[in-house]
């Protein structure tokens, strides 16, 4: 069986061959940009229909769509990252996470946001200034429950 590391490399290959963007593979398997990047990396799984549609799409065979409806282990690397932009978004926790958290203890109560039930998207702002990059996060309130 193929590994999900394999799969990525497939699908990131094919990907340039064709020359698509994560957004026209996206709208090929009919889910998110965000949420089909994430199964194409490894991240989730997609369902036998999604995963036989980017398959197509791309050219890929079946081993990548077994792979592709596989489940995930979900873990990555613990240390500090140094991909500058995977950086920033963990400096970005380190330093607002305590401050999401407070706010979303006083709006919500004492629980957590989803990961499971849960969506992103990630836009482009144009700026005179610059452009800026919009990431809009949206997850479920999970209220801790106490027995």
């Amino acid at each position: 069986m193929m590994s999900k590391v394999e799969m990525t490399e497939a699908i990131i290959l094919a990907k340039a061959e064709k020359g698509a963007s994560w957004q026209s593979i996206a709208e090929a398997v009919g889910l998110s940009e965000v949420f089909t990047t994430s199964a194409c990396l490894g991240m989730n799984s997609l369902k036998v229909e999604a995963a036989e549609k980017l398959c197509a799409f791309l050219g890929l065979d079946s081993e990548v769509s077994t792979a592709l409806q596989a489940f995930p282990h979900k873990s990555w690397e613990k240390a500090v990252p140094t991909d500058p932009l995977i950086y920033r978004l963990y400096e970005i926790v380190g330093v607002y996470g305590p401050t999401m958290k407070e706010l979303i203890h006083e709006k919500f109560g004492d629980g957590i946001m989803s990961a499971i039930d849960f969506s992103m998207d990630i836009d482009k702002e144009e700026n005179p200034a610059g452009d800026r990059v919009v990431v809009t996060m949206n997850g479920k309130f999970l209220p801790y429950k106490a027995w």
